[in-house]
C-alpha cells in the first residue's frame, strides 16, 4: 500500500494513517510527534518549502541522529569491552556506522519502503537509506529522549540486525589495509580527488582515484572524501590480494 494518496491534478499527500501504522511496527513504540518522523523520511531530493521560506527535508535530523548513534555506541562499547583501548573502541564504532552497514540495515528494517524521494534507482542512491535511518534516530531522540532511543537502538536494531562478534572479527578498513601493504612493499600511494554537484541529489559527490606506483588501482565515489577513499581502497585491496596469491 502506497504512503502517498493521489489528490488529483498531479498532487499527492501523505496517508498519515498508513504512515503511523508502518512507523509503529518499525519503532515498536507509539510515536508522539508524528510530524518529526514524517520529516525524517523526506529526502532532500523531495524537499518542499513552507510559506515562510523554510525548506523541509531530513538533513538536519540526519545530522542529529548521527551524533546520537555515536553517543549510544560509545557508551555501549565502553561497557561491553571494559579492557579495550580507545583505538579498538573507535574502530568497532566506525565499522558499525559504516555507510554500507547502515544502508543494508535500513533495507532490512524496511526504511526503503517508507522513504520519500525523487531520485531514480539508477542514480547515486546507496546512501539514501542509511541517511534516513540516522534521521529516524534523530526523530526518536527528539520525540522520546535519549534513554528510550538507546533502548530502541540496542534492542530493535543492534541486537536484531547486526552480529557484533562478526563485526569485531572482520577488518573492513580497506584504506588502512592498503596503506599497510604499501609500506610493507615500499611502494608509493596517491589519491586524486574530484568534486561535482549532483542537482538530482542536491549535494556534492566526491570521486577519487587511487594510484600505487603511478598505476590506477581503484576508483570510488561517495558523499564525502572518506567514503570515496574507502570504496577506491576496497577495489585496490581486491587487486592487491591477487598479486599476493
Amino acid at each position: 500500500m502506497s504512503l502517498l494518496r493521489n489528490k488529483g491534478n498531479g498532487t499527492y499527500i501523505l496517508d498519515k494513517k498508513e504512515f503511523r501504522s508502518r512507523l509503529k511496527k518499525l519503532l515498536k513504540l507509539n510515536p508522539r510527534n508524528l510530524q518529526l518522523y514524517e520529516i525524517a523520511f523526506i529526502h532532500r531530493s523531495a524537499s518542499y518549502t513552507l510559506n515562510n521560506g523554510k525548506k523541509i527535508n531530513n538533513e538536519r535530523l540526519e545530522y542529529l541522529g548521527d551524533a546520537v548513534i555515536d553517543a549510544i555506541l560509545s557508551d555501549y562499547l565502553f561497557v561491553k569491552f571494559p579492557d579495550a583501548n580507545e583505538g579498538f573502541l573507535t574502530k568497532i564504532r566506525s565499522r558499525i556506522v559504516n555507510r554500507d552497514v547502515l544502508n543494508q540495515l535500513s533495507v532490512s528494517m524496511g526504511i526503503n519502503k517508507i522513504l520519500i524521494s525523487n531520485v531514480n534507482s539508477s542514480n547515486q542512491t546507496r546512501n539514501l537509506y542509511g541517511d534516513a535511518f540516522e534521521a529516524l534516530i534523530g526523530s526518536v531522540f527528539l520525540d522520546r529522549g535519549f534513554k528510550k532511543t538507546k533502548r530502541f537502538f540496542l534492542k530493535h536494531v543492534l541486537n536484531k540486525y547486526l552480529d557484533l562478534k562478526q563485526i569485531v572479527s572482520t577488518d573492513t578498513d580497506y584504506k588502512s589495509m592498503v596503506f599497510e601493504w604499501v609500506q610493507k612493499h615500499k611502494s608509493n600511494l596517491i589519491f586524486t580527488y574530484n568534486e561535482e554537484y549532483d542537482f538530482n541529489l542536491k549535494k556534492s559527490i566526491f570521486s577519487t582515484t587511487l594510484y600505487i606506483d603511478k598505476k590506477v588501482m581503484g576508483e570510488g565515489q561517495g558523499s564525502s572524501k572518506k567514503e570515496a577513499e574507502q570504496e577506491a581502497s576496497s577495489m585496490a585491496w581486491e587487486r592487491l590480494k591477487e598479486y599476493s596469491d
